[in-house]
Formats: structure tokens, sequence, C-alpha cells
């Protein structure tokens, strides 16, 4: 028994499990120490606090004793304790935010250990680590500035996760590099994933060390209103002169250019101006460039030219994230158990995980009792009662045979076809995901399908998801549809 054989189980389960996982749960822990015990062992491993123990202990001691066991050729059973607390280092008092990952560390490292497992690969280039200080309270009024940036939408308060690491990483080589790489760089996704703060954080970013840079922020509506007042007026050098001479055009929901000629005439126009002179144009939209209706060929084939990437919905240990760094603006403590409660039933976007914190940090203030479960769960009742009502395996059936023309009775069928099977396939990945139904129970909703099946689909559709745009905006449709 040896520091090597816990090495080699973590390779192990780093190939078996997914790397989000793997990196929240797995790599943080410190090497066991092993107990020779002559036909078996037992592997000591410190977790740092209660919630992370019962966590690891319920959903991946078996594995991880499985791993052991074969590697070291005999039965090895894994021993699970608390880690004695370390004192707090001078000057720092104790934090605990509830169940208490972090107990000895200054106030904005919070949920540090979601750091090291969401951290983007180019978060270490300078511009900040996913999680710094924190964000603003959601009830404060943003400063805007004459570059219509908001100065607290930033790279260090953009919590970073598998959901926006692609676009994240773009967009901070962007804002080190304006006019290299990714131009235009084109991000699209739904409502409420964080599109806004990126381009946000490129501009302030790109201020921050070019002060001088000419940096303008603004809604597609309001280039069609420019459009429109300069075309009233007869002024359009006005308009040539305000687009055509920045550094960084960030522009958010382009797809509100659809049906308006003159308006995409004239972004056609400060869109090559701008290329010519090597400036950067950043621009999000609610889909992809190829899926943008009643908007000009030559214009969205301009949209795809440079890198086009997708914001996803959250994953669970984002979320969580999300909400700690959230609640610790508006100054108050979020249990890990309260925030993953929340995170587990609150799954469409950032938007509304906040309007969820918020009524639980009202419910608590009002009724003067501390945040836990019991609390989170009777001031989201309503939430949680339409969510169970609408979001049903039967539901997302229905949902999916409409969207792809088949019958509701062929998501139990054993028909094979593509045209069946993929759908079907779908639906599976869609209940796995927007309901709180195991793989055995998605099954026999399924026809009685085992399991295996069920967990195939799943993996097979979020494997593809990542890489098929169409696939991925016909699953944001069919999400949108079910969240109602």
């Amino acid at each position: 028994m040896s520091l090597d054989l816990w090495h080699r189980s973590c390779e192990r389960l780093a190939t078996e499990l997914p790397e989000q996982q793997f990196s929240t749960w797995i790599r943080p822990l410190p090497p066991a120490d092993f107990t020779d015990e002559g036909e078996g062992a037992v592997a000591h491993v410190r977790v740092p606090n209660r919630f992370k123990l019962d966590w690891i202990r319920s959903q991946y001691s078996s594995r991880i004793e499985s791993v052991l066991t074969e590697l070291a050729g005999k039965p090895v059973r894994l021993e699970l304790a608390l880690a004695p607390r370390e004192a707090p280092a001078p000057g720092h008092a104790p934090v605990s935010s509830g169940g208490g990952f972090i107990t000895s560390h200054p106030p904005q490292r919070i949920g540090a250990v979601f750091e090291q497992a969401l951290a983007a690969p180019a978060a270490t280039n300078g511009h900040g680590a996913a999680v710094a200080t924190p964000a603003r309270p959601m009830h404060a009024a943003p400063a805007m500035n004459s570059h219509r940036l908001n100065p607290a939408l930033t790279f260090d308060t953009l919590v970073a996760g598998r959901a926006n690491q692609m676009a994240r990483t773009a967009a901070l080589h962007v804002a080190g590099a304006p006019g290299a790489m990714y131009n235009p760089l084109f991000v699209y996704g739904g409502v409420g994933l964080g599109k806004t703060h990126l381009v946000h954080a490129v501009g302030n970013q790109l201020l921050k060390d070019k002060p001088d840079a000419r940096v303008l922020y603004l809604h597609a509506e309001q280039f069609i209103s420019d459009v429109v007042k300069n075309y009233q007026r007869k002024t359009f050098d006005e308009l040539k002169a305000k687009y055509h001479s920045l550094d960084l055009l960030l522009i958010d929901d382009v797809q509100f250019f659809a049906g308006k000629e003159r308006t995409q005439e004239e972004f056609f126009n400060a869109f090559e101006a701008l290329l010519s002179r090597r400036a950067h144009i950043i621009m999000t939209s609610d889909t992809y460039p190829k899926g943008l209706a009643d908007i000009d060929e030559r214009l969205t084939s301009r949209f795809d030219s440079g890198l086009t990437v997708a914001i996803e919905p959250p994953e669970l240990e984002m979320r969580v994230a999300i909400l700690i760094r959230k609640a610790e603006g508006e100054q108050a403590q979020m249990p890990e158990e309260v925030a993953f409660f929340i995170a587990k039933n609150v799954r469409a976007n950032v938007r509304e995980l906040e309007g969820a914190l918020r009524k639980v940090l009202a419910y608590s203030r009002f009724s003067q009792k501390d945040i836990n479960i019991a609390l989170a769960r009777e001031a989201l009742k309503d939430l949680l009662s339409i969510q169970n009502r609408q979001i049903s395996v039967e539901n997302i059936q229905k949902t999916v045979a409409d969207f792809y023309k088949i019958k509701v009775a062929d998501m139990y069928s054993k028909k094979r076809p593509a045209s069946i099977a993929r759908p079907r396939q779908i639906a599976m990945y869609l209940a796995k995901e927007l309901t709180q139904k195991s793989l055995p129970e998605i099954g026999e909703l399924f026809g009685g399908r085992d399991h295996t099946t069920v967990l195939h689909a799943v993996r097979k559709i979020g494997g593809e998801r990542q890489k098929n745009t169409e696939l991925n905006q016909q699953l944001h449709v069919l999400e949108q549809t079910l969240k109602g």
C-alpha cells in the first residue's frame, strides 16, 4: 500500500467520471493513508466538511473502493473522516458558509472549492480567476459610463464553468489582443445565461489595459434607433463617424435586425469598415448565425466568419457557485446544502437563480429565520409546484414528439428507425436534465427500457450537443418551450 496506489486510482477515476464531477469532488481530496489488515486494507481519507463527506460517501465511495480494490489486488475499504479545522490566518477571522467548504480564508474566497473545478484554462493570464471579489449587490443600480459599459460586469465577477468556458476563453483572448484572433466573435445562447456580462467584461478589460481605446456597447435596438434617426435627418455621415471609428464594438441581440433592411445595410457597412481597420466586433444572439431568420445571407455569413461559440445553461456545480457568489454580494451566508437544493431545482439560467435567491433571502429576513433547506423549500414552494406540474416526462415526450413530427406512442414503442430513435434519445436526455427522475424510472416511462439504454442516450446527446450547433439550438428551443 502506497501513495502510488492512490494516484493510480485517481487517474483511473479521472477517465471514468465526468470531468466536472472529478474536478469538484475527487481531485481536491488529500492522498489516502493506508492501513494494511492482512487480507485487506483500509484507505483513510480526510474530508474538509460534513456536507462534502456525506456527498462523497453517498455518490462516489463504492466506486472509489472498487477501483482501489482492483488496483491493489485485494479488498480495500474506504474510510472517510472530517479533517481537523485549520486555525485562521493572522488578520483573518474564520468564515463559515453554513456547511463550510472554506473556514479559514478571507470572504472573497468563499466557494473556493469551486474555483479549482470551474476556472477556465485561460483564467491564469492575468485577467483574474473565476472567483474573485464579490459581485455588486443585486439591489445596487449599475453606474453606466460614456462607453455604456457596466463597470460591475467584469471577468472577475463572472463565475466560470463548463457552460461558458469556450466563450470566456475566447473573450479573454479578444480583450488581450483585439483585432487579432476570433474577429468577429459571435456568442449565442438562451436568455439569462451571461452573454451580456461577457461582452461587458471584454470592454471593461480593454479599457483597463488601454484607457484611450474607443469602445461602445449597445443593444441592437439602439443601433436600429440610430439608423432611423439619421435616415430621417439625412445625416448618415454622423452615423459613420459614430460607428466606423471604434476600436471595439459590442452589440447585444442582433436577432432584432430581422426584417429591417436599411438597418442591415448600415450594419453591414459598419461591419466592413471596422474589420478593414482591424477593429474588433463582438455580437450576441439567441441563436447561431445560420439560424437567424429574415437577415440577409451576406450578413449572416460575415457573422459566422470569425468564431461562433455557445453559452449553455449552467451545470449543477456552476449554479451552486453562482448562488454562493450572489449571496455574498447580498452580505448573506448561503450554506452549501441549501445552494445545492436551489441549484437542483432551478436549472434554466442565471436570472432564475437570482430570482430564487432573492425569494429565499427575503423570506429569511422577513421571518427572521436562518437559511436552511426547509426555509428554502417554503420560500420557493410556488416555483417548485409550477416546475413539478409543468415539466414531467410525459410533457417532455409530447413536446419532443410534436417538435420532430412523430407520434407520442413512438416514444414507448420498440421501433428503431433513426427518425424515431433519435427523438426518443433526445427526450430521454431532456427527462434526465429537467426532472428529478432516476435512470430506471425514466426507462420505465419509455416503454420499460433498461436504465443503461437511458444512460447511453443521455451521454450520446450530451456529447453531441457540445459539437453540433444545430442540435444544440434544437435543444435550446425544446428547453425554453418546456420551461414555459
